[in-house]
C-alpha cells in the first residue's frame, strides 16, 4: 500500500504539522464548498478525533462556521465573513507572494557580465 503525501499549505509550512494548521489551510484553500468533518479530517490528513477539536476551535474563533446538516453530518465552510478570516487570506497570500518570488529569484538566471568594450586610445595627441 502506498501512502500519497500533499503539499503542505502556507500555514503548515509556518505552524508545521498540527491538526488546527492542516484543517484550516484545507479549509481555507477549498473555501467555496461545504464540507462534513470526516470529508476535513480525510482530506486535511489528520485523525478524525484531532479533525473534531481543530474544527471546534476554529468555529469558536470564527474562522470556520457551520452551513447545513445533510443526513447526519454537520457540514462546515470557510467563515469569508469573519474579519479574523478575511485578515488571514490576506496574510496567506503574501506568504505565498513572498514564497513565489524566492523561487522566481533562485530560478531566474543572472545576466552574464559583459566584457567592458576596451577604450580606443586616443588618436589625438598632446603637443
Amino acid at each position: 500500500m502506498t501512502t500519497q503525501q500533499h503539499d503542505p499549505g502556507q500555514l503548515e509550512n509556518l505552524f508545521g504539522k498540527s491538526a488546527v494548521a492542516r484543517v484550516l489551510d484545507f479549509i481555507h484553500i477549498f473555501r467555496d464548498w461545504d464540507y462534513s468533518k470526516q470529508d476535513i479530517a480525510k482530506n486535511s490528513e489528520v485523525s478524525f478525533r484531532h479533525a473534531v477539536m481543530a474544527i471546534d476551535k476554529l468555529e469558536k474563533l470564527e474562522f470556520i462556521k457551520k452551513t447545513r446538516t445533510v443526513g447526519n453530518a454537520q457540514m462546515c465552510q470557510y467563515n469569508t465573513e469573519s474579519k479574523a478570516a478575511m485578515a488571514l487570506n490576506t496574510f496567506t497570500l503574501l506568504l505565498a507572494d513572498q514564497e513565489v518570488q524566492k523561487i522566481i529569484k533562485q530560478e531566474t538566471p543572472k545576466p552574464k557580465k559583459q566584457p567592458k568594450p576596451k577604450q580606443k586610445p586616443n588618436s589625438k595627441q598632446n603637443c
